[in-house]
C-alpha cells in the first residue's frame, strides 16, 4: 500500500469502488519482493512517478524472524510501503542513495541509508516490554516469577494453549490485575460442542467468558460514575475448607436518546470455507437483525473477502434499511481466503467515512481460516497494530466448525481494542447483534483493567478464577497486561477463592480494588479505588444468579479438567445449579441442559477407559 507521508495509514493510493486496484493496492507490498525489473517500469502509472533503480531487501527481528507488514517510509518521495509476507521489499526510486526508515508496533524504527546495488538487510529490535512485548496476558500478578508458574504447567509439553490459574500466597504476591472485557464467545462455543454430542477441547474453555454470558445482576452505577463495584463473600461450594470471594463490576449505560451517529463496516468473509449452513447464513441473519436498530443518522459499509476483494456497498444510511438488506441477501460464498487484504480495506473504508465524535467500528465475521496472506497469530496481531485508525473500534463474529480459529479471531479482537463472539445460532445472532447491540457496539471505557490488593492478614492465599494465561506469554519475559473495551450496560463477575488467614472475615477488608480506563477518544487515565467492608452472606442466602454463577464456574473447571475439582463431576453441578434458576428463564434452563448432556458425554467416556 503506498500513501503519502502527511497522510500516514489514512487513505489508500487507489479508487476504493474498485476491486480491481483495492486488490492491487493491498498486495502490492507483499509481492514486490519478486517483481522483476521490467514488470516494475509496466507498473510505473500506477505509482505516478518516473522509476530509474530498484532498491531491495528483507526486514527481520533479532532472531533472523521475517517481520511482515514493517511500514518503510521512502524519503526521496513521502511515500510509505509495506514489506511483505516474508519481509521482503522492492522500492522503486529515482535516486542510486535513498534513506529508508523501518517502523512496526512494538518495535524501535530504524533510519538507514539504502543502495540500488546492494540487497538491504534490515534487523529490528524490540521496545522495553512495557511498549513492545506481542504476548498479551489476560490476568498479571505483581512480582510473581515465571518459575513460580513453571508448576502449573505439565512439565515443557502442554498440549492445551491455557494454563489454569493457580494459588498465590498474598504475603508473597498482594496484588493481581485482570483485563476486563464483554467477550463472550466461549459459552457458545462450548455449547456448539456438547450439541454436537462431542467432548469440548480443554482451550475453548474460557470460564470468564462462561460467567460472564448471562450479564449477572446489572445494577447502573451511580449517577455520573462509569463503573460500579460490589463484593461479597460466602462458602466455596466446591471446597469447604476455603471462601469465595464475588466482586461485581458494572459499567454505566449510554441513554439511547444520546447514542452518537455511527458508521458501521462490515468485513464479511464470503470464501468457499463459508459455504455451510451454520456460517455465511448465520452471519446475513445476524448483520439483518443488527440493521434493524439503526437511526436513520446512521450508516454501513460492507466490504468483502473470498473470490473476490472489494467495496460490496459503498456506504448507504440507516434509512436504507432495504438497500442494506439486499446487499447483505445478495452474498454468496467462493473462493480462497483473503483475510488480511480483507482486513486493511475494511480500515480504509471506515476510515474514509469516519465520523468525528461518533461511533465508528468495523465488524468482521468469518471462521477465522485465513489461507492467504499472513497467518500466524503473531503476524495478525502486527497486521491489526498498525491498520487500527485513532477511534475505530473492532468487534470479531466468530462461526463455524472443523475449521474454525478461535484464537486468531480473538487474537484481532483484542489487538484492535474490540470484542468478541462466537455464532451457533440464529438465536445466538440475535442475542449478541439486536439484543445486546449496545453493549456490543457502544463503549463507555478503553484499557479497562482491574486490580485486587488481597490483605495477608486476612487472606493466606488466593486463587482467581478464569483470565487463564496462554502457555507463550508465561514464558514470554516481555509479556504484559493490556486493558479491554467495555460497553453500555454491562455487568461482569469475577470469582476468587481465597485460603483465609483468620477464621471469620466477616465485615473486614481482606481486599482492596482498583480500576483503571480511558473515556472513548480521551488519552487521559482515569482511576478509582474502592474499599469497605465485604459481608459474608452463606452460600443457601446468596441471590439465586449468584448461585448459579458458581455452578458456571464449576462446570468450566470440570470441562477443563481443573486439579482443583478432581473430587466432583457433572452431578455436583446439577445440585448447585436446580435452585438457583430463575422463573422460567431459557438461556439458565438451556444451562441445565448442558450439564446434562455433558454427564451423558463424559460418563460415557469414564465407561469406555
Amino acid at each position: 500500500m503506498l500513501t503519502k507521508n502527511h497522510k500516514l495509514n489514512t487513505k489508500d493510493a487507489f479508487p476504493l469502488t474498485s476491486p480491481l486496484f483495492c486488490t492491487l493496492a493491498v498486495n502490492l507490498s507483499a509481492l514486490n519482493n519478486r517483481l522483476p525489473l521490467w514488470l516494475c517500469c509496466l507498473l510505473l502509472p500506477f505509482w505516478g512517478f518516473g522509476q530509474q533503480v530498484y532498491i531491495r531487501g528483507e526486514v527481520t527481528d533479532e532472531h533472523g524472524k521475517p517481520l511482515a507488514n514493517v511500514a518503510i517510509l521512502q524519503h526521496s518521495t513521502g511515500y510509505v510501503i509495506r514489506a511483505g509476507a516474508a519481509g521482503g521489499f522492492g522500492i522503486l526510486s529515482n535516486r542510486h542513495v535513498d534513506t529508508l526508515t523501518f517502523s512496526m508496533d512494538g518495535f524501535l524504527s530504524r533510519r538507514l541509508p539504502a543502495r540500488a546495488n546492494e540487497y538491504l538487510k534490515v534487523e529490528l529490535k524490540r521496545k522495553p516490554a512495557t511498549a513492545g512485548s506481542m504476548s498479551r496476558l489476560a490476568s498479571f500478578t505483581q512480582n510473581l516469577s515465571r518459575d513460580f508458574q513453571q508448576p502449573w504447567l505439565t512439565g515443557n509439553e502442554t498440549y492445551v494453549s491455557l494454563v489454569e490459574n493457580g494459588f498465590v500466597p498474598s504475603g508473597a504476591f498482594p496484588s493481581t490485575g485482570i483485563r476486563l472485557n464483554v467477550d463472550r464467545a466461549s459459552y457458545s462455543n462450548v455449547r456448539r460442542f456438547l450439541k454436537m454430542n462431542t467432548p469440548v477441547p480443554p482451550d475453548a474453555v474460557r470460564i470468564e467468558e462462561m460467567i460472564n454470558y448471562f450479564n449477572f445482576r446489572y445494577e447502573e452505577p451511580p449517577p455520573g460514575e462509569t463503573f460500579s463495584v460490589k463484593s461479597l463473600l460466602t462458602n466455596c461450594p466446591w471446597n469447604s475448607q476455603n471462601q469465595l470471594m464475588l466482586v461485581q463490576l458494572a459499567s454505566r449505560k449510554i441513554a439511547p436518546d444520546s447514542l452518537p451517529p455511527s458508521h458501521l463496516t462490515f468485513l464479511i468473509d464470503v470464501s468457499g470455507s463459508m459455504d455451510m449452513p451454520n456460517r455465511l447464513p448465520l452471519l446475513k441473519s445476524g448483520f439483518r437483525s443488527l440493521v434493524q436498530n439503526l437511526r436513520d443518522k446512521d450508516s454501513v459499509s460492507i466490504v468483502v473477502y473470498g473470490g473476490t476483494i472489494g467495496v460490496w456497498l459503498p456506504t448507504a444510511g440507516g434509512n436504507e434499511k432495504e438497500k442494506i438488506f439486499r446487499a447483505i441477501d445478495s452474498l454468496e460464498p467462493g473462493g480462497s481466503t483473503p483475510g488480511e487484504s480483507g482486513v486493511k480495506l475494511a480500515y480504509s473504508v471506515a476510515q474514509n467515512h469516519f465520523i468525528k465524535n461518533g461511533n465508528n467500528r468495523v465488524i468482521l465475521a468469518t471462521d477465522g481460516d485465513f489461507n492467504v496472506g499472513l497467518r500466524s497469530e503473531a503476524e495478525l496481531e502486527n497486521l491489526i497494530a498498525t491498520q487500527t485508525r485513532a477511534g475505530v473500534y473492532l468487534t470479531c463474529l466468530g462461526v463455524g466448525m472443523g475449521n474454525y480459529k478461535d484464537s486468531r479471531i480473538q487474537a484481532l479482537a483484542q489487538k484492535g481494542h474490540g470484542n468478541f463472539a462466537y455464532i451457533d445460532s440464529y438465536a445466538e445472532a440475535e442475542k449478541v447483534l439486536l439484543h445486546e447491540f449496545m453493549q456490543t457496539l457502544y463503549t463507555v471505557a478503553d484499557n479497562a483493567s482491574f486490580t485486587v490488593h488481597f490483605d495477608p492478614a486476612f487472606v493466606k492465599h488466593y486463587r482467581l478464577i478464569g483470565f487463564d494465561n496462554k502457555v507463550g506469554a508465561i514464558h514470554d519475559p516481555l509479556a504484559t497486561i493490556e486493558g479491554g473495551e467495555i460497553g453500555s450496560a454491562y455487568a461482569s463477575l469475577l470469582l476468587f477463592e481465597l485460603e483465609p488467614q483468620v477464621a471469620d472475615l466477616h465485615q473486614t477488608i481482606p481486599a482492596r480494588f482498583h480500576i483503571q480506563y480511558h473515556l472513548p477518544g480521551d488519552g487521559k487515565m482515569l482511576q478509582r479505588d474502592f474499599a469497605k467492608p465485604i459481608n459474608f452472606i452463606p452460600w443457601t442466602a446468596l441471590e439465586k444468579e449468584y448461585q448459579l454463577a458458581g455452578s458456571v464456574a464449576l462446570f468450566g473447571m470440570l470441562l477443563r479438567n481443573s486439579r482443583y475439582t478432581r473430587n466432583l463431576d457433572f452431578e455436583d453441578v446439577l445440585r448447585l445449579a436446580r435452585p438457583a434458576l430463575g422463573n422460567g428463564n431459557p438461556s439458565q434452563l438451556e444451562f441445565i441442559t448442558l450439564v446434562q448432556q455433558a454427564r451423558h458425554i463424559y460418563g460415557k467416556r469414564k465407561k469406555r477407559k
